[in-house]
């Protein structure tokens, strides 16, 4: 009696130690599990390399200010490789994010109120940055240009246009300061914790839900991986993917803003500087070139690092020149690490 009670408790025990083994977890989450790996093992270095700069609070306080301006636009980018695509545009999207900003609070002198001018001028950022995406994934989508080559086209353009309207000049943005979207946007909890950290973990959760809990996400990972199949599931990939270079619009855009606000000035040449530290921090996150392959959370700490590294290189006495050689190579072996991968698994 006692046997067959043993032997039939046996196969529903079974599959309840096969669901929570930690084998298969490892299995299932190895991509992010590496990078949290990598994130802790590159910390450690930095903190043993040059203890007197990343065990000061400060250091982190200034992370916190700095890294979030690229780091949001490495999110929706994340989005775009994923489904197979790439954006290279996304700095010059900043700049007319802000030209659009300048121009309708210029043009809204008849309001009196300052803030509602500002947040027209916003609203007007956000506005211009989505339809400069939408019209990248529209050219990629309906004429069938690769997105590297259109987005390398798109993004000289773009910049072309910031400087023609702007007429090369600068603008102040002092005003700012009086209205109640620059706390909310670059301000500073409690007086140390910067908004654009905040902004920047809430643009990230949004994002993982997207990829993760939404219909959406499983569309992107599957037009990635294969897009024939992904027609022949019914899905709509041309709609899916000029949606995610909308998304990185509207997201370029928000980020010029923010950098905008937390120096109170609009320079014409604004996010000329965040191509490769963007790129960078997508493809160390562990997402692959080839598409079908990222995380969120990868994104989220390869920006950090990223983000650390031109603060450890000076720290341990290199020019600041290496930095971008770092990048390129970060870059360089991950495209190499997944076309090995990719060659393994076909």
């Amino acid at each position: 009696m006692s046997t067959q009670t043993k032997e039939s408790s046996s196969p529903t025990l079974q599959p309840y130690k096969e669901t929570f083994s930690l084998g298969r977890f490892v299995r299932t989450n190895g991509g992010q599990l590496g990078i949290i790996g990598v994130f802790i093992g590159l910390w450690i270095i930095f903190i043993v390399s040059a203890p007197d700069t990343f065990l000061s609070s400060r250091i982190y306080f200034a992370f916190m200010s700095t890294i979030p301006f690229f780091a949001i636009m490495a999110i929706p980018l994340t989005m775009v490789v994923i489904a197979g695509e790439m954006d290279l545009s996304f700095p010059s999207i900043m700049g007319m994010g802000m030209v659009a900003f300048s121009f309708v609070y210029e043009r809204t002198v008849n309001i009196d109120s300052v803030t509602t001018r500002v947040v027209l001028a916003f609203i007007a950022a956000l506005i211009s940055g989505s339809l400069i995406g939408w019209l990248n994934g529209v050219i990629i989508v309906r004429f069938g240009i690769p997105s590297l080559v259109a987005t390398i086209g798109t993004q000289f353009f773009w910049r072309g246009a910031v400087l023609v309207l702007t007429e090369g000049r600068n603008y102040t943005l002092s005003y700012i300061k009086e209205t109640f979207l620059y706390p909310v946007l670059v301000g500073k909890i409690g007086g140390y914790f910067p908004m654009q950290m905040v902004w920047l973990i809430v643009i990230a959760i949004f994002g993982w839900i997207l990829l993760n809990r939404h219909q959406f996400g499983a569309h992107v990972y599957l037009i990635g991986d294969n897009v024939q199949s992904a027609q022949l599931m019914g899905i709509n990939t041309g709609g899916v993917r000029i949606k995610v270079f909308m998304l990185l619009g509207l997201i370029s855009a928000f980020a010029g803003v923010l950098y905008s606000f937390h120096i109170a000035y609009f320079w014409p040449s604004l996010g000329e500087g965040y191509l490769l530290n963007t790129l960078a921090s997508v493809f160390l996150g562990g997402t692959s070139v080839f598409g079908g392959v990222g995380t969120i959370l990868g994104t989220f700490l390869g920006a950090f690092i990223i983000g650390a590294i031109e603060a450890a290189t000076v720290a341990t006495g290199l020019t600041g020149f290496w930095t971008q050689l770092i990048y390129g190579l970060i870059i360089v072996l991950s495209v190499i690490m997944h076309t090995y991968l990719r060659k393994r698994a076909g």
